[in-house]
């Protein structure tokens, strides 16, 4: 049975709160094996019997959203996707682990077309380098987030006109460890 972790959006966010143990619950209500939380920022690792992603995110949308009463934006990947993801290195000569670095990836449904990359390239500053790839947005700040002059996640999900998540390196190359079946 196929691997995944749903990526799911502002889960503990904006007055919205919900515990791990309930998040796993739900998912295993939904049939889905092996589950597992990792931190609480809206990580699920589990086992399904499909390989139909776009599937896999609708179902868990409508079910957390009829369970939570509120939408939340899910973003499924396999292993192999989230371990290429932790691989790629779209910021030559940078390190995101140098001190006062950072480096965050954005999960999208789909790659962002030609206009909406020349928007967010536009975004760039000395500090915040922006790269797209299939369908995350590789964001390597010079600087802690806090002190970006862009901040949060909201204007980037403005300029790409579509839903998404944002996760830090370590956390993706984390899940990639605990999705190794």
């Amino acid at each position: 049975m196929p691997r995944y972790v749903a990526l799911l959006r502002a889960i503990n966010v904006g007055g919205h709160t919900v515990k791990m143990d309930r998040l796993r619950a739900l998912f295993e209500e939904m049939g889905f094996e092996d589950v597992a939380t990792y931190i609480a920022s809206g990580n699920v690792i589990f086992n399904a019997d499909t390989s139909d992603v776009r599937a896999l995110e609708g179902r868990i949308e409508r079910r957390l959203q009829e369970t939570l009463g509120y939408d939340v934006a899910t973003f499924v990947r396999t292993h192999a996707e989230l371990a290429a993801i932790a691989r790629y290195t779209p910021f030559r000569g940078e390190d995101p682990g140098a001190e006062g670095n950072a480096l965050y990836i954005a999960f999208l449904r789909g790659s962002p077309p030609a206009e909406v990359q020349a928007r967010l390239l536009a975004l760039q500053t000395p500090t915040d380098l922006f790269h797209c790839h299939d369908r995350e947005v590789y964001w390597f700040l010079r600087t802690k987030l806090s002190e970006s002059s862009l901040f949060s996640g909201a204007v980037l999900e403005k300029t790409l006109g579509a839903p998404m998540t944002m996760r830090n390196i370590t956390t993706v190359r984390k899940l990639t460890e605990k999705t190794r079946s």
